[in-house]
């Protein structure tokens, strides 16, 4: 059943049927979608979270109702997430598609693609990057609302005294995530 599965979704694919692919991936949090699109990873989310029949709702509805389960066109992504998560991977090397996100929340989440692995920035900085020093509120949503985490790093931005804030997957998960790359939590 596997091996037929995958020659569907890879005729899918060379016939241009499949617009957006996705998997599940095993993390040291648990299971993780995962979303690509011809134009690059589109999605990370924590099913433990966020309902999975959720998520490709919103693929479907947001991007194609063409979303199939295909796990060989993640396997890049995979890849760099296992390695990551091992201690192996300072920065992701994937094309990225931002069509989940637009306007300032999309300039903070760029900014925040930006941070350097085991470094962090806080909201006022990533409002500033994303060009309005006073919206910091609004970064702190764009984090929120990251459709990307972990590979555009939302965990590395804390609060101006350095307090956590928030994540979408759990303090928890955003301290191990800090722990992972070294930084020292207060």
């Amino acid at each position: 059943m596997k091996a037929e599965l995958k020659r569907l979704t890879d005729r899918a694919a060379d016939e241009g049927l499949l617009d957006v692919a996705y998997t599940t991936l095993d993390s040291p949090f648990g299971p993780l979608l995962i979303a690509t699109t011809s134009r690059g990873l589109v999605k990370v989310s924590f099913p433990t979270v966020y309902d999975t029949d959720e998520t490709l709702e919103e693929l479907a509805a947001r991007l194609s109702p063409r979303v199939l389960e295909a796990p060989s066109q993640l396997d890049a992504v995979r890849r760099q997430l296992d390695r990551y998560f091992e201690g192996g991977l300072r920065e992701f090397d994937l094309p990225l598609d931002w069509r989940l996100t637009d306007g300032f929340r999309k300039r903070a989440q760029q900014a925040i693609a930006r941070i350097p692995y085991g470094r962090t920035r806080s909201y006022t900085e990533i409002a500033r990057s994303a060009g309005n020093q006073r919206a910091v509120r609004a970064a702190g949503t764009a984090c929120g609302a990251n459709p990307i985490p972990i590979v555009v790093p939302c965990h590395r931005v804390l609060r101006s005294g350095g307090a956590l804030g928030g994540y979408g997957g759990g303090l928890p998960m955003k301290e191990a995530l800090l722990r992972l790359e070294g930084v020292e939590i207060p």
